[in-house]
């Protein structure tokens, strides 16, 4: 199941406030609130957060109520958007005991907003079982700069475990952020830091409080790893004494812990019935060999349609997947279903393979010092395979060997390699106490990668035909796959021809052909002409520019930077050959250059055999984190390539 970030980060994903006149009909905390100084801002801050705050009180039964205080003041108008208040439960473990939110206008005026402006709605449209729903109100209408807004939520929920992800920002400056927990006599918390400084609570009888005060706003910048990289973030640990029921408020102090508690839940609804052998019957029929059988269940599972299904969800009840037989015959299911079912038909033919608990979008976000199922948002499988399989997706783990990790999901990633969103992330190989945590293999720039191969004509008068043919292979290529599958042929036509005409202004692009030669591969022919690519000068030169298109453009414009980047890994090769006009030479080519950085290299080099000058250029990235002190080296290779990618060729007429 891949749950919504918002799960997960819901308390801090939501509004803010500020100061103002009429207080009669405003709680002490938010009047206490609104008189918060606040310092001034660049333009381009929309708000800024006055109080965030959270408490959670966690009974001995594993109940746990929250209780959120948030206030922001709206600081321009593309800030009346923060103007929002959202209680999230799930209709089976959960409910909002209440929700209250306040507009305290510039001039004074007050306004409580009433039950009818409550909205109550599912989180997710495909959330088939509708569990997980979102009670909101929205003040956003009446927000104006100046403004504060302000609500309290109250909601209960009953606790699988008790371990808790809290983050004191979003990108917005926070004068104020504090979380509390309070525990039952003889249980005690305990802490992680990440992205700050550790942060040591203050511990008051049974409460124990972490707060943070003035943190500024984080910029949005080009090539910035996420927000959970960014902004400082919580991890709490309750414990409840030695003695307590293990099966109420669970927490964790080993991945081996975390690994028996995902079997169990796992290995339950693995079981396969005679539907389920049938069904792996029909798909391996005459199929012989091992990789090929994988291959084909793989495929089935991932042509079942994916729907989030957040049965049970409350604090980890979630986790649980469906009966692999369920899943099968409905023909629907989430991620760890779909994983599931994948297993329970490997196991009818002998092969053995673990549930695999993973992060989806973020490599960085599953901190190993952390243990905790919260730390996932997605579901895959790893496979036992013979130790001479060693292809693209494979790891090896000390206690299990050589591991085939597939996503049985993502539709267009065949066996042998993972979609992108998982590569280099830590994942956590379900399997009992042998269980841990492996790093998934990194993006291998070579296996993702573009080759371009352009011939084109130059004709006296600076017009050109030119036929491009590019294979793209890896998640590259099914990047493009998935792209021309989802979108209509129309338009997407029309986002290759606005990829053309962005290099060659004024082109009539006059076919365009796709080719799903095979999985995880793509070709794109295109052919266009255009009338004035080539400048003439003084009825003697011709000039022109070599490099007609491009893809994967990055230019960072910004001088300084705050934050760290984050470059993913690409591999793009091309070589164009340009049939020169007769009656004309080469008279200046651009500079052959070689670029080696510790995260990339560029090269681009020229020839010249008559009439024909072929043009070979390649760019690889590697993907990983550059701090921002290295952001100047980034800065400067990126600019040298696109001036390299500017430079024209100067013919001269004979």
């Amino acid at each position: 199941m891949r749950r919504p970030r918002l799960i997960k980060v819901f308390w801090f994903l939501i509004p803010f406030l500020a100061p103002t006149g009429a207080f009669a009909e405003v709680p002490a905390w938010l009047r206490l609130a609104t008189s918060t100084p606040v310092q001034v801002y660049a333009k381009d801050v929309p708000a800024v957060v006055l109080l965030n705050e959270r408490m959670d009180t966690v009974e001995p039964n594993g109940r746990v109520t929250s209780q959120v205080r948030f206030a922001v003041k709206i600081l321009t108008a593309a800030g009346k958007d923060l103007a929002i208040a959202r209680a999230m439960y799930t209709t089976d473990t959960a409910e909002v005991k209440e929700l209250r939110a306040w507009m305290i206008r510039p001039a004074g005026v007050t306004k409580e907003y009433e039950k009818k402006d409550t909205l109550d709605l599912a989180l997710l449209d495909d959330d088939v079982y509708n569990e997980v729903r979102v009670r909101s109100i929205v003040g956003s209408s009446e927000a104006e700069p100046g403004a504060i807004f302000g609500y309290e939520a109250e909601t209960q929920d009953r606790s699988v475990f008790t371990q808790i992800d809290w983050s004191f920002q979003t990108r917005l400056p926070a004068a104020t952020a504090r979380y509390i927990v309070n525990v039952s006599e003889g249980w005690r918390a305990e802490s992680l830091t990440f992205n700050y400084q550790t942060i040591v609570p203050t511990v008051a009888g049974s409460a124990y409080t972490w707060e943070l005060r003035n943190l500024p706003y984080i910029r949005d910048e080009e090539a910035q790893p996420s927000l959970s990289q960014l902004a400082p973030r919580l991890a709490v640990n309750v414990y409840p004494p030695a003695r307590t029921n293990p099966g109420i408020a669970r927490t964790f102090s080993s991945w081996s812990d975390v690994s028996q508690w995902m079997t169990d839940l796992n290995d339950l609804a693995s079981v396969p019935d005679e539907t389920v052998i049938r069904k792996t019957r029909e798909l391996t029929s005459g199929v012989t060999n091992v990789l090929d059988k994988i291959a084909a269940i793989g495929e089935y599972v991932q042509s079942i349609q994916y729907i989030s299904i957040q049965t049970g969800l409350g604090r980890g009840g979630g986790y649980r997947p469906h009966p692999a037989p369920q899943v099968l015959a409905k023909s629907y299911g989430d991620c760890k279903d779909k994983a599931n079912l994948m297993r329970s038909m490997l196991k009818t033919i002998g092969i053995s393979s673990y549930a695999v608990s993973i992060y989806s979008g973020d490599p960085l976000y599953v901190r190993p010092e952390w243990p905790s199922p919260q730390q996932f948002n997605h579901a895959i499988v790893a496979i036992k395979v013979a130790d001479e399989v060693d292809i693209g997706s494979t790891i090896v783990s000390p206690r299990l060997g050589r591991l085939l990790m597939f996503d049985p999901t993502d539709a267009e990633t065949p066996i042998g390699d993972l979609p992108e969103s998982l590569r280099d992330s830590f994942a956590l190989v379900n399997a009992g106490r042998d269980g841990d945590l492996h790093r998934m293999p990194k993006v291998d720039s070579h296996l993702n990668r573009v080759v371009r191969e352009i011939d084109a004509t130059l004709a006296a008068d600076g017009s050109i035909a030119a036929v491009i043919v590019e294979d793209s292979t890896g998640q590259r290529g099914v990047d493009e796959r998935r792209s021309y599958r989802s979108m209509a042929r129309p338009e997407w036509n029309r986002t290759i021809e606005r990829w053309i005409t962005r290099g060659v202004p004024g082109a009539r692009v006059e076919t365009i052909e796709a080719t799903e030669e095979k999985r995880g591969s793509f070709r794109l022919r295109t052919q266009l002409v255009a009338p004035r690519y080539g400048q003439i000068m003084n009825n003697r030169l011709l000039v022109f520019r070599p490099t007609l298109v491009s893809r994967f453009q990055f230019a960072l414009t910004a001088e300084t930077r705050q934050s760290p980047l984050w470059l993913d890994s690409m591999s793009v090769e091309e070589t164009s050959r340009f049939t020169l006009p007769s009656g004309f030479k080469v008279d200046e080519l651009p500079d052959a250059l070689h670029l080696q950085t510790t995260f990339g290299t560029y090269d681009v080099s020229y020839n010249v055999n008559g009439q024909e000058l072929t043009c070979t250029r390649k760019r690889v990235l590697r993907s990983g984190l550059i701090a921002a002190a290295d952001y100047a080296s980034v800065r400067s290779f990126f600019k040298a390539v696109t001036d390299a990618e500017q430079a024209p060729v100067v013919l001269i007429r004979q």
